[in-house]
Parts: C-alpha cells; sequence; structure tokens
C-alpha cells in the first residue's frame, strides 16, 4: 500500500514544477504524503478511499510504534538474562563453596574418628569399654565399626550390659 502511495506522490511530484521541489523532514513527508493523496483523492472523487488510505496509513504508524516497543522488550528481555545468567554463576560458586566446606567437616570428622580408632585398639578392654560407653552413642558406633571384630566383642564383654544391648542394636542397624 504504501507503494502505491509514493508511487501517486512521485506521479504528483512529476507534475509540479522543478522550483516547488523541497527536502522533507520524515514527519513533514507523511503530512505532506497525506495531503497530497487526500487531494488527488478528492479530485477523483471517491472520499472512501480516502478514509481508507487515511486508517491504512495510521495503521502502519500503530505497527510500526508496535514493533519499537516489542524491540525495546527483547532488549530488555536479553539485557534480564544476561543478569539472571550471571546470578547463576554467582549462586554456583557459592554453592561449590559451601559443598567443599562441608566435604572439609566430613574429612576431619572421618579423620579423628580414625584417630580414635587407633587410640582405642592400643587400649586394653576394660578402659576401652567405659571410654566407649561414656561417648555419645554416634560417635562409639563408628569406633567400634572400624576396630577388629575380636576386639570389639572384648569391649562389648566389658561394658553394662544396657549399654552393651543398645549400642550393639544401633551397631547392626548402623542408626545413630
Amino acid at each position: 500500500m504504501k507503494a502505491l502511495l509514493l508511487s501517486t506522490l512521485l506521479v504528483f511530484s512529476l507534475n509540479t514544477k522543478a522550483e516547488d521541489k523541497k527536502i522533507y523532514t520524515q514527519e513533514e513527508f507523511d503530512k505532506a504524503l497525506d495531503a497530497a493523496i487526500e487531494k488527488k483523492m478528492k479530485r477523483i472523487g471517491r472520499g472512501k478511499l480516502v478514509e481508507f488510505s487515511q486508517e491504512l496509513l495510521k495503521k502502519e504508524q500503530n505497527l510500526e510504534q508496535r514493533e519499537k516497543a516489542l524491540k525495546n522488550q527483547q532488549n530488555q528481555i536479553a539485557v534480564n538474562q544476561k543478569e539472571l545468567e550471571g546470578r547463576i554463576q554467582e549462586f554456583k560458586k557459592y554453592q561449590t563453596n559451601f559443598l567443599s566446606c562441608l566435604d572439609k567437616k566430613d574429612s576431619d570428622e572421618s579423620k579423628r574418628v580414625i584417630h580414635m580408632v587407633d587410640v582405642v585398639s592400643n587400649m586394653r578392654p576394660q578402659t576401652a569399654a567405659d571410654l566407649l560407653s561414656q561417648q555419645d552413642p554416634s560417635i562409639s558406633i563408628k569406633i567400634l565399626g572400624e576396630l577388629d571384630p575380636v576386639k570389639v566383642s572384648k569391649i562389648f564383654n566389658m561394658m553394662d550390659k544396657e549399654i552393651s544391648a543398645r549400642l550393639q542394636k544401633q551397631y547392626m542397624t548402623m542408626k545413630k
């Protein structure tokens, strides 16, 4: 449709004198085009065509505005996406750091348990039984799990029967 209007304007401009030619801004061009089309159409005597062409031009302008708004939204989405990716990377770094701290804590605890296993394995069964009876049951179970089975049976025999039964039950189910 725009091509038809431009060709009409060209025909109109060819009919004018060379001295009437002028350089227009886009807004002035649109207004001049509207005026020229309206003048041409009125000369032809088709008022409805004038209204129709004006509606088409308005719709075209609305479409151009919507395209600009859509481009702005796409640009904003791209900016937000980059920001989100940055936050995700930051979160991953934090998560990795946190997990490494947990791993370090677990390895330190494992080292302490291994050390206690060495200490308890060098004790006499009665002394080890007294020590493990006083400890937190979860720690005692971890230590007993690492000891030699013969040493564990001697330690269980030297413990109080209630404590021995409770620790044996937890040892068998490996519950804390």
